[in-house]
């Protein structure tokens, strides 16, 4: 069963905030599509991730291209889709918003040492534990304006998904 009445969503945030898990839980709670945003990499991003390297808006651009028509096909599908993304700036939100102006963002946020040791505790296919401090000094706050909602990571998935729930449907 699917749920148009609720927006496209980005969950968005650092590596190892839990943007899979909080998804793949919203999407099934809300009726929606999900889709891991890390899926839809080039293989030039994950090779460079791999090695060590941060992606810079360059190696971005692409990707936040292909998250964007999704957002787009899936609402055009009747089907609006939760894809998980960092979404770190807000020049990439913009440009996701370019493509589907009705995006929420859902960001995942907790404390640089809370998302480290989550890091070190997992295996990633391309993303190794040391690039969190390039995507801490990459991430923007979300503004005012953006339709965002902000929640603590250290809340469970199940907490997350709630308050999410909670927050779209007072809106």
């Amino acid at each position: 069963m699917t749920n148009p009445a609720y927006p496209p969503m980005i969950v968005m945030g650092v590596s190892g905030c839990g943007k899979s898990t909080v998804g793949q839980k919203l999407a099934s709670r809300l009726g929606l599509a999900f889709i891991d945003g890390d899926d839809l990499h080039p293989k030039s991003n994950k090779d460079k991730m791999a090695a060590g390297h941060p992606l810079n808006d360059d190696d971005r651009r692409p990707w936040l291209e292909t998250i964007g028509e999704a957002l787009a096909a899936s609402v055009a599908a009747g089907i609006p889709a939760i894809i998980a993304c960092s979404a770190l700036k807000r020049s990439y939100r913009d440009l996701l918003r370019s493509c589907e102006p009705d995006t929420v963002f859902v960001h995942l946020s907790g404390s640089p040492e809370l998302i480290q040791s989550r890091l070190d505790e997992r295996s990633h296919e391309y993303m190794p534990p040391t690039l969190l401090a390039s995507q801490l000094n990459t991430l923007e706050a979300i503004a005012s304006d953006e339709a965002a909602v902000e929640v603590e990571v250290s809340l469970s998935p199940d907490e997350i998904v709630a308050v999410v729930a909670l927050h779209l449907d007072s809106v």
